[in-house]
Formats: C-alpha cells, sequence, structure tokens
C-alpha cells in the first residue's frame, strides 16, 4: 500500500539556487495577469486570455488553496526571482490526482520574457522534490498539448518520459486537439538525484 503524507499544507515559501516559489496574493494579480493575458502564453493552455479581474478571483481562490489533502487538492504557487521579490514571473501548478494510487500531476506558466533561462524547470524540481521526498508519492506526470515543445523539452529535463499521446480527444479552442502524457516514477527521480 502507498505510504502518502496526506495532510499535507504549504507553510512556507520554497527556495532555489535563483527562485522562491510561495502562495499567491493580492498583490501579485498584475504580474500575473501580465501574462494570462497574452494570446500566445493561453495558446496552449486550457483557457483563453484573462481580463485581470478574472485574474483577481482566481489569484483570490489560489492564494488559500495551501493544504493537500486527497483527490483535486492543489497548489497554484507564484514563482519570483530571489533577487527580485514580489514579482511574479510565472506560476506552478501541483495537484493530488489520485492519492490511492499516489499519483500528482504538475504543470506551469511562465512569462515569456523569462524563457530560456531554466527558471521552470528550477521550480519544477523543487516541487517535485516535495512530492517524492516529503508527500511519498510514486508517480508525477503531466499533460500537455504536444504543439506545446517547450514544455515538452522541460519534462524531458526533469526525467519524464512521454508515456501516451491521444490524437485529436478533446475539443480545444474550435478545433480537435491532441493530448500528451509525460510522467517519472519515485524510484526514477532517486536515481536522477544521485
Amino acid at each position: 500500500m502507498p505510504g502518502v503524507r496526506l495532510p499535507y499544507e504549504f507553510l512556507a515559501p520554497v527556495r532555489t539556487a535563483r527562485l522562491v516559489l510561495r502562495p499567491m496574493t493580492d498583490e501579485d494579480v498584475d504580474d500575473i495577469h501580465a501574462y494570462q493575458s497574452r494570446p500566445d502564453v493561453c495558446r496552449y493552455l486550457p483557457f483563453e486570455p484573462r481580463t485581470r479581474d478574472e485574474v483577481s478571483e482566481k489569484v483570490a481562490k489560489y492564494s488559500t488553496s495551501l493544504v493537500l489533502s486527497g483527490d483535486g487538492d492543489f497548489w497554484r504557487l507564484a514563482v519570483e526571482r530571489a533577487g527580485d521579490p514580489g514579482h511574479v514571473i510565472g506560476d506552478l501548478y501541483f495537484t493530488i490526482k489520485d492519492a490511492a494510487n499516489s499519483n500528482c500531476e504538475i504543470g506551469w506558466t511562465l512569462h515569456p520574457d523569462h524563457t530560456g533561462s531554466g527558471y521552470m524547470t528550477e521550480a519544477a524540481r523543487a516541487v517535485l522534490r516535495i512530492a517524492f521526498n516529503d508527500l511519498g508519492l510514486h508517480r508525477a506526470s503531466a499533460v500537455l498539448d504536444p504543439r506545446n515543445h517547450a514544455s515538452a523539452a522541460l519534462c524531458r529535463r526533469l526525467g519524464m518520459r512521454e508515456e501516451a499521446r491521444f490524437v485529436e480527444d478533446l475539443w480545444f479552442k474550435g478545433a480537435w486537439g491532441d493530448t500528451a502524457i509525460y510522467a517519472i516514477l519515485d524510484r526514477e527521480w532517486a536515481a536522477r538525484a544521485t
């Protein structure tokens, strides 16, 4: 039986060499709106560009989602550079997909001005460390549009493999779209860490 350690509360910011991952606050709305309002950012996301009011509503919800107790519980964390506190450059999504089977899912969004520097790889690694080391999860997956080559490359940098590609499995923004599933197991993660 999986030894998933829930509930788990996000109590303090997670710091990496260059980043801080923390809960979103009302003060982040303008920074988050700056990228979630862009068509190029939303092209492969399940939502259209958001208005400032829509972002504000989402941030209010995300800022209180800090406890993982079971299936569907999630974090949506603000990502900021350690040297530029209070300025959000992206966000990271993490959810308990299936606690009984020790599965989680991870996703990310980054402002285009900050791509190509490895920030989201660094942020995702920090959250996967929590998933495997602290929560005791067995499998982490990422679900994405296979046309999103940057996210697919990020998955590979994290050690995830493409496990499935579903052809035209969903109606996505006015056309049939494909879905790619990437994943990594706890033992594979541990082997990469040594």
